[in-house]
């Protein structure tokens, strides 16, 4: 569904050009031969892009790399061929067209021969958050319509209460079993999947930093403009290196993937981030990219810099970052350590991607996320859904091709003409440079002033004692309401309650000082890195 993007026939047309003249320059067009062109179109028209991209690649890179997880190396040939024997597989044991197939799965092999298989036989994928505790599981599971379920052996103790009718299977185990990926692979047909006469349908869940995550589904893409908003500004190429640190049930992990084995490119996984392993992995492996979450750069910086000496990063051309709020602290401190390679993508699973900073953008506002990309446009609009100028604080509304279709429990996001909300609100520069300055409902109103959290949290990570920092609103019989901080600070230094509120009034107005400050060894996150606020809440 299109939301307010492509005005006319012209417009779209220009778009579309451009999205092609982007993907010759990253080496994705290229002379191909029949029999190439012949398999991958087969592939399209019988599964759609997921699938047809994988065909594509292991049709042209047959013999490359294509998966690097902790059980070794596959090629692109291999992991086409593992996908047919277990698509045709789940079709000998029932599953149909349009059932649902969720997956529960970390980082590996696993977790990508489940997405394409299921892909091959014209599913609806749901892919669950590794961090649900067992009632979320169910009720989730439940609630999108799961038909099969696929899922590592560690949350076994957790699927009690759920029993899909076409069965569970075992992603990652440390026996061999006969309800495991491993073993349907070795006595699955290695034929093509016959056409599912039904295109695969992907549900990405929602953060559920304040509720009960939402499963937003969204169709393939169906043009190069997709692909083209990301070349516009980060320069992704074919046959590198990605370094996936982020996890693939997410949007930006789950997307980076996909690009990264459509690119012909090799990924590497591991199941549970490790912040030295994952720099020794980038070093070891020549990676070009790295695709983190914010709170993952935060352990890398942690560990000084003795973490980056005596390894070989040259090949590190980008650092794709995404999922919560980047931050010029961190920002800076990152740049300083791996230099100007740092692209901060800003969207939403709802929106998908609005804007992208580049290393030149962050070099002169490293706080900002960016302009919008090719096909996209961003908005920022008052209480009457007015726009408003630069450098006055508004909601975000986003308008691409590629935003989902509405939550599967009912629902949408506001839609003002055409353009989605983000749920965000923020400012752009005299640049055209966005700034997001909080969540719509982040904002507190404490003794007659509008005050954004973040921009206090933004300000306690400046502080060198400061190793995270969060800012909530809460009720107050004088105020209304007044802020709450919570502080982890680092091993070995001091800070106490009267020097944040000292450092914090030095800094900005008196109101946004907050009037209580609660120390933790560490924030409540979700795996993609975002604060889970509700839960402090309760703190």
């Amino acid at each position: 569904m299109t939301f307010g993007l492509i005005r006319s026939v012209g417009e779209r047309a220009y778009l579309e050009a451009e999205s092609a003249r982007l993907a010759f320059g990253a080496g994705l067009a290229r002379v191909e031969s029949p029999a190439v062109l012949v398999s991958a179109a087969t592939a399209m028209v019988r599964y759609g892009t997921l699938a047809a991209a994988l065909r594509l690649s292991a049709a042209r890179y047959s013999g490359r790399v294509a998966v690097i997880d902790e059980l070794g190396e596959l090629t692109f040939a291999q992991l086409e061929d593992r996908s047919n024997r277990l698509a045709n597989a789940w079709r000998e044991r029932g599953l149909k067209p349009r059932e649902g197939v969720a997956i529960l799965a970390r980082n590996h092999r696993g977790l990508l021969d489940a997405i394409f298989a299921a892909a091959k036989c014209g599913a609806k994928i749901i892919l669950l958050n590794t961090d649900f505790a067992a009632p979320q599981i169910r009720d989730v599971a439940t609630r999108e319509g799961t038909d099969l379920l696929v899922y590592d052996d560690e949350y076994a103790h957790m699927l009690a209460e759920v029993s899909p009718r076409r069965g569970t299977y075992r992603a990652w185990t440390d026996e061999p079993r006969e309800d495991s990926l491993e073993f349907l692979i070795g006595t699955g047909s290695p034929a093509s999947p016959p056409a599912p006469g039904a295109e695969p349908k992907i549900i990405l869940l929602t953060s559920g930093t304040t509720g009960t995550p939402k499963g937003a589904p969204r169709a393939e893409p169906k043009s190069l403009l997709s692909l083209g908003g990301l070349l516009s500004k980060v320069p992704f190429r074919v046959n590198e290196v990605t370094e996936c640190c982020a996890p693939m049930f997410h949007t930006l992990g789950f997307a980076c993937a996909m690009l990264t084995l459509g690119f012909g490119s090799t990924l590497v996984i591991r199941r549970r981030f490790d912040p030295q392993a994952a720099i020794d992995s980038v070093a070891e492996h020549g990676a070009s990219t790295m695709i983190v979450v914010p709170v993952m750069l935060n352990r890398m910086m942690d560990l000084g810099g003795r973490a980056l000496t005596g390894r070989d990063l040259s090949a590190l051309r980008i650092v794709f970052v995404a999922g919560s709020q980047l931050g010029a602290q961190l920002c800076r401190e990152v740049t300083a350590a791996f230099g100007p390679v740092v692209y901060n993508l800003y969207g939403s699973t709802e929106v998908a991607y609005a804007t992208i900073a580049t290393p030149a953008d962050l070099a002169d506002e490293p706080g900002c996320v960016g302009s919008p990309v090719l096909g996209s446009r961003v908005e920022i609009l008052d209480e009457r859904g007015r726009r408003v100028p630069a450098g006055a604080v508004g909601r975000i509304f986003v308008g691409n091709t590629i935003q989902f279709e509405g939550y599967t429990g009912g629902g949408h996001k506001e839609i003002i003409r055409g353009l989605m909300s983000s749920g965000d609100v923020g400012h752009f520069d005299s640049a055209g440079r966005l700034f997001i300055d909080g969540r719509d409902d982040d904002m507190i109103v404490s003794g007659g002033e509008n005050v954004f959290p973040v921009e206090v949290e933004e300000l306690l990570y400046t502080h060198p004692a400061v190793r995270e920092a969060a800012v909530i609103g809460v009720a107050d019989e004088q105020f209304g309401a007044r802020l709450k901080a919570f502080v982890v600070v680092h091993d070995g230094r001091t800070f106490t309650e009267v020097e944040i509120k000292e450092f914090v009034k030095e800094n900005l107005a008196r109101y946004k000082v907050p009037r209580e400050v609660v120390f933790l060894d560490e924030l409540p996150r979700n795996p993609t890195g975002k604060v889970l606020k509700r839960k402090l809440q309760e703190v």
